[in-house]
């Protein structure tokens, strides 16, 4: 694999396709990673510096070099780590600046924390340059609604919450020197529809070299009570989630944060209520069950990541102990070693 070394001007200045290891992440929701392991050149570190961007031809997705380390060793030689996030860190170095009520369609939503923070923010030192909205027509985005309210919160956070609790991915990527930021979903490939060609991985495929089944309840929570402003008993409350007897796991959401007056107009209980219901909804969404397949595929046989699937999509998951699944892609690692250049991905369960 060939990573491209942009400087902080977006201009090519060098290739690097030699390296003793490479682990690449991209995510549906939220930023990837990178770490580079190589012998450490004068070259080498000429190029790789900190806030330069790296570009992989197999990955839509761009990567910032946020950490430079030289590890000495006088006998085996010295060796370069790098390593940074993906372009949707850049939604990390900015916070929500005020009180912000959002309501109604969520993708117009989303557009204006990015409008008032990011893009064209009062405070003009704000503004991050070539960073540009573009809107999604797909009906599975843009029918989605939300109410919620946002004050002095991390902007990555909050638009990584809204997302994923409403199943979607969002991304950041370098197009014609400008940072687009895009809302999408995944394809359903699984058996479930009958619009797509199915895509499924099985060893009796022979495409899923090996694989690792997690599941795990430690941190479920089914039912949340979330408390907005008030004091003691006059705080005002709603419950999310529904559940009985053992299946109930209780948990808290303090939303104290969420004011019910809005430029200087008290809304109405209900409209307020709502917002309660979405934080604890979010809140929820961080402890579901936690069911994964991850696993080596074999890129030559049957399918290909980027062609006949991708990022975000949905398809259907069986190992040789009769567990299948529909299951969406949330996340592939590239890694290139000596030896080999493999793909990961990781699948996470659809209930």
């Amino acid at each position: 694999m060939d990573i491209l070394v942009l400087n902080t001007n977006l201009e090519a200045v060098a290739a690097v396709d030699t390296f003793e290891s490479l682990l690449w992440t991209d995510r549906y929701c939220g930023n990837g990673e990178f770490e580079i392991y190589t012998l450490a050149t004068n070259e080498l570190i000429t190029w790789l510096r900190e806030d330069y961007y790296l570009w992989l031809k197999e990955s839509n997705h761009q990567m910032i070099i946020e950490g430079i380390q030289i590890k000495s060793d006088s006998e085996l030689g010295n060796r370069l780590v790098v390593t940074g996030r993906s372009l949707e860190s850049l939604l990390d170095r900015r916070i929500i600046w005020g009180q912000t009520v959002l309501t109604g369609n969520l993708q117009d939503g989303i557009e204006k924390l990015l409008n008032e923070n990011v893009i064209s923010p009062v405070i003009s030192d704000r503004t991050i340059d070539n960073f540009i909205f573009e809107a999604s027509t797909d009906p599975l985005v843009t029918t989605l609604t939300v109410d919620a309210q946002f004050t002095w919160t991390n902007l990555y956070d909050s638009i990584k919450g809204l997302c994923a609790a409403n199943n979607i991915g969002f991304q950041v990527t370098l197009e014609d020197d400008q940072f687009v930021f895009k809302l999408y979903a995944g394809a359903d490939r699984s058996y479930d529809q009958f619009v797509n060609p199915y895509v499924i991985f099985s060893p009796y495929y022979e495409n899923l070299i090996n694989s690792n089944y997690t599941e795990s309840k430690k941190t479920v929570k089914t039912v949340t009570l979330v408390a907005g402003e008030g004091e003691g008993p006059d705080r005002i409350t709603t419950v999310v989630g529904m559940a009985a007897n053992l299946t109930r796991r209780e948990m808290y959401t303090d939303a104290r944060d969420l004011s019910q007056t809005v430029d200087g107009n008290e809304m109405l209980e209900a409209d307020y209520l709502l917002q309660l219901a979405q934080r604890g909804t979010e809140d929820l969404t961080n402890h579901i069950l936690a069911q994964t397949f991850d696993g080596q595929i074999d890129p030559k046989v049957m399918y290909t990541f980027g062609e006949s699937f991708f990022m975000g999509d949905i398809v259907q998951i069986a190992n040789e102990y009769g567990m299948e699944a529909k299951s969406r892609v949330t996340e592939i690692i590239y890694s290139q070693s000596l030896s080999s250049v493999d793909v990961y991905p990781t699948f996470t369960m659809i209930e």
